[in-house]
């Protein structure tokens, strides 16, 4: 299929952080772009077909993980992580011409933005009150409807630049210089993308029975294999209090002798856990393998104990 004939949803409006991810796959800008409200919505399109993959935020290097999609993937109908994205962040304040920091009391943005800018905004605008946007450019954009009910935004560079309705007051006010927000490429089931060497693997392991060692027993099937986990994130399942979830990132392909044999532990002990994928690392940094965590000191292994097995 060429790239005009694929479908991508996005966490708009346009000019979002999560559209400059999208625009780093290949083909993305000759193909369909979709907008949505939320990321729900985003990944329900590609659930039901109506696109094939949508690009969402997953975690970022101040805030930790995006909750709303560590809870979207875990649950329904299962999706695949297909590739990854990296994007600096930086961060404008912008308001309609003629407004003046001074006159600043309500400032809108996105949750995470806001926690990224907060050191800032109590420096420079100590009494202003935040109003949550469902994104950066949603509340850019609010800024100009007649109606709107603050009277600035935080937002991305690009955004503000693309709208001659809207004066920058303030520049890089972000509070880490070096923040930056990961994005993951999301698509129905189907074959995995080839291994680089350079790869991440991405599971949901619900916690089956609350009791003491139960997390090491997990965490025990990646370090026994020599795996390491990059992430990981606890989150309440919603079933009842105290019962949770694990989503975590380790280093490596399920095609890795040591990640598959880590992923089978995993299911013997948890077995409603959910593989979300394996991709290439967006860094491109290659994983630490131990001698005897490599495929060949595994193949040696299993080798060895068929050799017995048979006499």
């Amino acid at each position: 299929m060429s790239a005009a004939g694929i479908t991508y949803t996005f966490l708009g409006p346009e000019g979002t952080f999560t559209e400059a991810a999208l625009m780093q796959v290949p083909g993305a800008g000759d193909a369909r772009r979709i907008p949505c409200t939320n990321v729900n919505t985003a990944l329900e399109r590609v659930r039901t077909g109506e696109a094939d993959a949508a690009m969402v935020p997953i975690e970022n290097s101040v805030e930790g993980g995006v909750t709303a999609t560590l809870d979207a993937i875990a649950t329904g109908p299962e999706l695949r992580i297909i590739r990854e994205a990296l994007v600096p962040i930086t961060f404008v304040l912008v308001a309609r011409p003629g407004v003046e920091i001074s006159e600043i009391r309500r400032i809108s943005t996105h949750g995470h933005a806001w926690a990224q800018c907060r050191l800032w905004v109590d420096a420079n605008i100590p009494n202003a009150d935040y109003v949550p946007g469902s994104s950066t450019a949603a509340s850019a954009m609010g800024l100009l409807a007649d109606d709107a009910h603050y009277d600035a935004a935080i937002c991305a560079p690009l955004i503000a630049a693309e709208q001659p309705g809207l004066n920058i007051l303030a520049e890089n006010i972000g509070d880490n210089p070096d923040a930056v927000t990961r994005f993951i490429l999301v698509s129905r089931p189907g074959a995995l993308p080839e291994r680089t060497g350079a790869d991440k693997t991405t599971v949901v392991v619900p916690l089956p029975e609350d009791h003491p060692g139960a997390l090491m027993e997990i965490l025990d099937q990646f370090a026994s294999r020599g795996v390491n986990l990059s992430r990981i994130e606890s989150r309440p399942t919603g079933q009842y209090l105290g019962h949770y979830f694990f989503s975590i990132d380790a280093d490596g392909h399920a095609s890795d002798s040591r990640v598959a044999d880590a992923l089978a532990g995993l299911h013997r002990i948890s077995p409603a856990t959910r593989f979300l994928g394996s991709y290439a690392r967006a860094d491109k940094q290659p994983a630490s393998v131990a001698p005897h965590t490599s495929d060949a000191a595994f193949a040696s292994a299993h080798a060895w104990v068929e050799s017995i097995v048979k006499g």
